[in-house]
């Protein structure tokens, strides 16, 4: 089972740069990728269909051998909280590594957190990060047109409508005085200069998909479960829209061409 694939999933590519930070922590392992991007996005869907979407995602990936499940899905990983519906093997989402890395680094207890519609409605970060850290003041607020944005390949720092949108949206943010932003959406990473420039130096940037990463690492060797592979691993991505608009947009969050097979499939 140690040399079987980790799964990963989300609803459309965002959760790439979790498999970008997979490939950098454990370059031995075998990534098997299922991007649902027929019907991205899930941020503005309710939590009976994200969680009915995610049980189909999950449903897939158990068609292949897989050891652990990661939701690469913040919207996912919002309305799953901290009941996993997968309790057979690993699993981790992306809220709760994040949240607790968060606490971890504020200095001043004010922690921002941005995210999709669904994200910031479910209260998920929030509720994580006050078990964590009960003294915290947490400001949220929905960015649902970076993952269009992202996803059109709106990703230049000196994009003009991504800068402007980005102005919008964090103003608030930032006069908070957060020292700590979630980026609470694995979309955001992609602009996350874009984002770092306007919030300023002295605050520091949570990436969900780097934290899920560190934990699936950790997790995985706790229980026995790395490869004992000597070769480099694969990348094997499953979509189920159009494989060519995947691997035309893929390289915005991989920061590569893609490299390993793509199919398209049919849930």
């Amino acid at each position: 089972m140690k040399n079987d694939a980790i799964g990963v999933f989300d609803s459309g590519m965002g959760g790439l740069t979790t498999v970008k930070e997979l490939n950098a922590l454990l370059p031995q392992e075998n990534i098997i990728y299922f991007g649902d991007t027929a019907r991205i996005p899930y941020g503005g869907k309710s939590p009976e269909t994200v969680m009915r979407y995610a049980r189909e995602d999950v449903a897939f990936l158990r068609q292949h051998a897989v050891k652990m499940i990661i939701a690469a899905c913040g919207t996912v990983s919002s309305v799953v909280g901290e009941q996993p519906f997968v309790t057979d093997m690993p699993f981790t989402g992306v809220v709760l590594p994040a949240a607790e890395k968060a606490c971890q680094v504020t200095k001043n207890k004010r922690i921002g957190v941005i995210g999709t519609t669904a994200t910031v409605r479910s209260g998920s970060y929030e509720r994580a990060i006050r078990k964590r850290c009960p003294d915290v003041v947490i400001t949220a607020k929905a960015c649902p047109l970076f993952v269009h944005l992202v996803e059109s390949g709106y990703t230049d720092f000196h994009n003009p409508v991504t800068r402007l949108v980005a102005q919008e949206y964090l103003e608030p943010v930032r006069q908070a005085g957060v020292d700590t932003l979630i980026l609470g959406c694995t979309h955001y990473p992609v602009i996350k200069d874009i984002i770092a420039d306007y919030m300023g130096e002295s605050v520091q940037l949570i990436s969900p998909g780097v934290e899920a990463a560190q934990f699936a690492k950790a997790c995985l060797s706790a229980q026995g479960l790395l490869t004992d592979r000597t070769t480099s691993g694969k990348n094997t991505y499953y979509v189920s829209d159009s494989p060519e608009m995947f691997v035309e947009n893929a390289g915005h969050f991989l920061h590569r061409d893609v490299d390993g097979s793509v199919f398209r499939c049919s849930l």
